[in-house]
């Protein structure tokens, strides 16, 4: 427990050359199964097109079912759930395989199963409400479709932000507060709170280590749901120093209001997105034979037109992640002044996590939404307070 550990000294954290040898072998797995994932999407979306399926499906369709609604339901259904089947194999390696042979997870394979299940059950539902307005859009605002669906994704990440700490998490996670054995360590995370004037509904606790051997922590939600989670692992791990520091950084994303500034870029870079999106398919009507962007045979199309502008802007909204992320480095290290338990708490998660601390720039540059860790352990190192 966290008094067990509180003895540790920030100093005596040292990085687990191993584990990095480790580190790097996982994360280089990892890119190569997201580049065979989306090779994989592109294939099957451009199969879909060539061939004529696409077509070919809608037709049959209509033959029997004259609800747009229904339509829009059962083509995504088929669509989505054979390129599901098809990558069944490759969620299963890497969600499941791959953890377990580098060491990083203590779920049962039933464990995993029902995650992917409740993952279905939740992501299908949203998923197709989402669908079917985007395609409500496109059948009724004409030539500006885009802008409508901007605005309806918008408010949906909003919503979610807000709901998904009461509603959504719970159903993956078993969140309790802390008890009596912490209630020190919770009595000095809302103190630190009140700091940066964060009002928050209390300090909970949640079962990590059912899946996991990795730490974290969180300030989640919005308004009325704001609370602190902490991973039992961090809890068990980690020092109420490094514990402080680590929530510190999280409170400064709320003082900074990067909540909504992401949001807000986000919808940008979505907006601009499906507008470019709007002006390819307009193309693409004529050259695939669909009877208009409304088309539902239009799906595949429209898909790999979003997926490639996904790949393009990944890069840009990673970049302004990592501006975000710094800024909020440098306010935890100015609130606690715990630079070595700062240090010492982000060598500690290198070596749990099984964290690369200094990843090739590329990697960095197409893949990171925080800095290297090698990055910020030396920065906490080396800070001084300002004057």
């Amino acid at each position: 427990m966290i008094e067990a550990t509180g003895s540790l000294v920030s100093a005596d954290v040292q990085l687990d050359e191993a584990r990095q040898v480790k580190a790097r072998q996982y994360a280089r797995i990892r890119r190569r199964l997201w580049l065979i994932d989306m090779l994989i999407s592109a294939f099957y979306a451009i199969a879909w097109l060539v061939s004529g399926w696409s077509l070919s499906l809608r037709t049959w369709l209509t033959g029997w079912i004259s609800n747009e609604w229904l339509l829009v339901a059962v083509f995504a259904a088929i669509f989505v759930g054979i390129f599901s089947f098809l990558t069944l194999p490759l969620g299963y390696y890497g969600g499941y395989v791959l953890p377990h042979a580098f060491g990083q997870s203590n779920q049962t394979f039933k464990g995993w199963l029902v995650d992917q299940v409740i993952g279905v059950l939740i992501g299908a539902p949203l998923g197709l409400i989402l669908l079917e307005l985007l395609y409500l859009a496109l059948r009724v605002s004409g030539s500006w479709w885009w802008l409508w669906a901007a605005g309806g994704l918008l408010i949906f990440q909003v919503l979610l932000t807000n709901l998904a700490p009461v509603l959504l998490m719970p159903l993956f996670n078993k969140f309790v507060p802390l008890g009596e054995e912490h209630a020190n360590l919770a009595e000095r995370l809302v103190e630190l709170a009140k700091k940066t004037k964060t009002n928050v509904r209390g300090v909970y606790k949640f079962d990590m280590s059912r899946r996991t051997k990795a730490a974290n922590g969180a300030l989640t939600g919005i308004g009325n749901t704001r609370r602190i989670v902490l991973g039992d692992t961090l809890i068990n791990e980690f020092t109420p120093d490094e514990i402080e520091v680590i929530l510190a950084h999280e409170l400064a994303h709320h003082v900074h209001h990067d909540i909504p500034i992401l949001i807000g870029f986000q919808a940008l870079v979505t907006t601009v997105g499906l507008y470019i999106a709007s002006l390819v398919m307009n193309w693409l009507v004529k050259v695939l034979g669909l009877n208009g962007v409304a088309d539902i045979a239009g799906l595949p199309a429209l898909m790999l037109v979003l997926g490639g502008y996904s790949l393009f802007s990944m890069p840009i909204e990673n970049a302004f992640s990592r501006w975000r992320e710094t800024k909020a480095d440098d306010f935890a290290l100015q609130l606690t002044g715990k630079n070595l338990a700062k240090a010492s708490a982000l060598t500690r998660a290198a070596n749990q996590n099984l964290g690369e601390i200094d990843p090739e720039r590329w990697v960095v540059w197409l893949f990171y939404d925080h800095p290297p860790l090698g990055e910020r352990i030396e920065k906490a190192k080396n800070w001084k307070p300002s004057l």
